[in-house]
């Protein structure tokens, strides 16, 4: 009987510390030594890559019938993928490399990981008023032993952690797993696993957990309870945020769309994306990593009446499929070659979950107590409205962080 692979994909989380495994720091120090040219190279020629993913798995969720919320990771799907491919071979890491966008022509494996391990570190930098963790876990079955080679590498490139695991008493295993996520993620997600299969060998998961103030957070006193049209027929009743005041924004006509950028305190960013009336499938379909990048100069301060609604929601996607179509078809069949984790080609994986939650809230009004009065221009400041479904991208240092849509705010999943 096959051996059995699974690939858990987990947004919100934070670091944990190894167990099992010791992480080779020197390995890291040592790369870190490289030229800053080079670096800034490979950590932009992933970040690319990454960005090129994100549109196509976002196009292929929003082309599914009633697609509804989405919000995803692109960073953290990808880095999962990539992590996968220090033990993929042949047609199998093929697959992986092209759907993540990398041409063998033009960057090595091992400068792609190096790329990885660089926006990890970049990711997990420390910035005031901003939390920004990544990492990245590995279950083992007990009685399995990884190759010390691909140990390193995950080590070293993605600081990985493995961890000693008896899969075949699944329920047990599924509890430890989920308690073991559930306290890494300030216990935003409890049930990670369910029906967890006893064949299972190794299980990979890969989390980021973002948390961050507005440098212009809203007033909870002016959030009004206010009608968001989730399609031509239908309205809810949604609790709407209110800012006055200069916001960077601007209008895309290429997208047809009204493109507002608010900054996190630490250097992060989201981009609210509105586009006209009836021309969302048009943005969907014109969404390139091109666009995106114009965004930064197409916006500029200006006064401005916001209404942005306020919502939590949860993305969560069984990635089988989805990858499947996007061209990652061997890996999940007896065709896989992953013989190096292992030594052996005989394990595929059987199911692949990404997991994701964003907030969008007021937060930071405290610290908006002391910042005073803000000086604004003599003009009619122009209204804008996110009362319809619109598009969040999140970004850190030219990096997308996360993506999504938000059609129904009153909708978590």
């Amino acid at each position: 009987m096959k051996r059995l692979f699974f690939l858990c994909l987990l947004l919100v989380g934070i670091p944990s510390n190894n167990y099992g495994y010791e992480p080779n720091h020197q390995g890291v120090r040592n790369q870190n030594q490289r030229g800053q040219e080079n670096q800034n190279r490979l950590q932009q020629t992933v970040g690319k890559s990454v960005c090129r993913f994100a549109c196509c798995f976002y196009k292929e969720i929003s082309s599914r019938e009633n697609s509804g919320n989405i919000f995803f990771s692109p960073l953290s799907i990808s880095t999962a993928l990539a992590m996968l491919t220090l033990g993929a071979r042949s047609d199998t890491l093929t697959q992986i490399l092209r759907v993540l966008n990398f041409n063998s022509g033009e960057i090595s494996e091992n400068e792609i990981h190096e790329g990885y391990r660089q926006l990890i570190q970049m990711v997990n930098r420390k910035n005031q008023g901003l939390q920004l963790n990544m990492g990245n876990v590995l279950f083992v079955l007990d009685r399995l032993k990884p190759q010390e080679r691909f140990l390193s590498d995950l080590r070293n490139f993605y600081e990985g952690e493995a961890h000693p695991m008896n899969f075949k008493n699944a329920d047990q295993a599924q509890i430890k797993i989920n308690e073991y996520v559930a306290g890494r993620t300030n216990g935003k997600i409890k049930d990670l696993i369910n029906n967890l299969d006893p064949l299972t060998e190794i299980l990979l998961i890969s989390y980021i957990y973002f948390n961050a103030q507005w440098e212009k957070p809203f007033d909870p006193k002016y959030t009004k309870k206010s009608k968001f049209f989730v399609n031509g027929k239908k309205a809810v009743e949604v609790p709407m945020m209110f800012g006055m005041g200069m916001f960077k924004n601007g209008y895309d006509k290429d997208l047809s769309s009204t493109v507002v950028q608010m900054d996190y305190k630490g250097g992060a960013s989201a981009f609210f994306v509105l586009p006209d009336q009836g021309k969302m499938r048009q943005l969907e379909k014109r969404l390139s990593c091109e666009r995106m990048s114009r965004w930064r100069t197409l916006v500029s301060k200006s006064s401005v009446n916001l209404h942005l609604p306020k919502f939590t929601l949860y993305g969560t996607y069984n990635l089988k499929n989805m990858l499947y179509k996007m061209g990652i078809m061997d890996v999940f069949t007896d065709k896989a070659d992953l013989s190096g984790i292992t030594g052996q080609p005989q394990h595929r994986v059987s199911q692949a979950i990404h997991k994701a939650v964003v907030k969008v809230d007021e937060t930071g009004t405290e610290a908006a107590a002391a910042t005073g009065m803000e000086i604004v221009p003599m003009s009619v400041p122009r209204t804008i409205t996110y009362n319809r479904p619109f598009i969040i991208v999140i970004v850190k240092d030219n990096n997308i962080l996360f993506m999504g849509k938000i059609v129904n705010p009153l909708k978590k999943d």
